[in-house]
């Protein structure tokens, strides 16, 4: 696809012989002690961090991870490739790197598609050794900051019929049988943010010989389709806390779906305020989401 944020392992291979180029890997310490691609950096927060939408909060966040993303060595100049074990094995955790990332106004930004697993498929080269960046001044920017939603933007969301909520949690998320993939009664409340849809973040990826791979353009729209979402319709994200819709946002935008927005703060926010309303107990009939025609 054109301008596609998604590279292959040969690509990547290629682009990493040119320089220019700082890996991220967003796996566990273990998983990286124990092998990954030469040169890479480990940054597991990228995952763990749970984020709040408060202006405090927020600035908590920007400040985080513009420290942490120049300590890996990104000034702007070099394109910062993020990758996971396999995209459906870490819980979306390279694409929330993605989203991160540009959230914080990075110029050039990629996502190993098939990740570690489909680098050591294509029989290319992994190491032990941990990487020795050179820290570098992230340029902290705003100009990509409204991929991300607070929570004031999300309950204006979910006001604003036109716009597609879509919940992008496990089964037994959507159902209100478990609050989180933490344990069942992580946040006090279970249920669905009010008017979401559902599909399940695992639908936008197939098998392939390499490991799991995004569907392609054609497939993701069909399977946006069945919960009435079209090309143009405005779409809010939200999961437990951002990873899971950060896998779902780069499908869609892969496919062509331009007004998409992550809600960061996600369930583990919302179902934290009382005064906020939720749908709880098993779901009812699909109510199909309002397509901007």
């Amino acid at each position: 696809m054109s301008g596609s944020v998604l590279i292959s392992p040969n690509e990547l291979s290629a682009l990493t012989s040119l320089g220019g180029v700082v890996l991220i890997d967003t796996r566990n310490p273990d998983a990286y002690a124990a092998g990954h691609l030469p040169g890479a950096v480990n940054i597991h927060d990228i995952f763990t961090y749970l984020a709040t939408s408060t202006p405090e909060g927020v600035a908590a966040m920007r400040e985080k991870f513009a420290a942490v993303f120049g300590a890996a060595g990104l000034s702007g100049s070099e394109t910062a490739v993020v990758y996971e074990q396999s995209m459906n094995t870490g819980f979306g955790q390279s694409c929330r790197g993605y989203v991160l990332l540009s959230y914080l106004g990075y110029p050039k930004i990629k996502i190993l598609h098939g990740g570690y697993a489909g680098w050591v498929a294509a029989d290319l080269p992994v190491t032990t050794d941990p990487a020795m960046p050179t820290p570098k001044t992230f340029p902290l920017s705003g100009a990509n900051a409204g991929i991300l939603l607070d929570l004031e933007g999300m309950k204006a969301a979910v006001a604003d019929k036109a716009v597609a909520i879509l919940d992008t949690r496990d089964v037994d998320e959507w159902i209100g049988e478990s609050s989180s993939p933490y344990g069942k009664d992580f946040c006090p409340r279970k249920g669905r943010i009010p008017r979401a849809v559902w599909i399940e973040w695992y639908r936008m990826m197939k098998p392939t010989a390499s490991g799991p791979m995004f569907k392609s353009k054609e497939e993701i729209l069909a399977e946006c389709a069945t919960v009435g979402i079209s090309a143009r319709t405005p779409v809010v994200l939200y999961c437990f806390k951002g990873a899971r819709a950060s896998n779902t946002l780069v499908a869609l935008k892969e496919a062509g779906i331009e007004n998409v927005k992550l809600y960061f703060g996600s369930w583990n926010e919302w179902s934290r305020d009382p005064a906020l309303p939720i749908e709880a107990g098993f779901p009812g009939p699909v109510t199909m989401a309002a397509a901007a025609e």
